[in-house]
Parts: C-alpha cells; sequence; structure tokens
C-alpha cells in the first residue's frame, strides 16, 4: 500500500506559486540590482592621505541608486503580478 502512495504521488505535479513571466521579472530585478551595485563600486583611494573627489560623482551619488531602487520596484512587480493573468 505505501507503494501506491509513492507512486501516486510521484504522479501528480503540484502548482508552481510563480509563473514563467514572473520568474523573467524577478531575473531582470536582480539583473538591475547587481548593475546598480557595481555602478556604485569603486572610487576610493589607494592613499590613506590623497582626497579623491570622484566618490561623489552623479553614477555613484544619483544613478547607481536609482537603479537599484527600480529594480526592487521590478522585484515587488514580479512578485505581485498574478500568473494566472
Amino acid at each position: 500500500m505505501a507503494k501506491q502512495n509513492k507512486s501516486t504521488s510521484e504522479n501528480t505535479q503540484k502548482p508552481m506559486i510563480f509563473g514563467r513571466k514572473n520568474y523573467q521579472f524577478l531575473f531582470i530585478g536582480l539583473a538591475l540590482i547587481a548593475l546598480g551595485f557595481i555602478l556604485m563600486a569603486g572610487g576610493g583611494s589607494d592613499d590613506p592621505n590623497v582626497w579623491n573627489p570622484e566618490i561623489f560623482n552623479f553614477r555613484r551619488i544619483r544613478l547607481a541608486p536609482m537603479i537599484i531602487l527600480l529594480g526592487l520596484a521590478v522585484e515587488i512587480y514580479a512578485i505581485m503580478s498574478n500568473p494566472k493573468k
């Protein structure tokens, strides 16, 4: 009897929580977040006695955080969208 229950449970598949579209948006959001952190990296100085004003440029202060927030918004959309539509 245990073998019958095991074989019937192997044939039935559990429905996926997210659809294909949801997973695509999840990966796009992760890529945007990673891109934002990559754009934010760098700008430091090897010598602690030398000031490098590159840490305050547009890319690190404005662009990278906006891309990260956009990636988070895409992640929220991917989680909240209904895969059955």
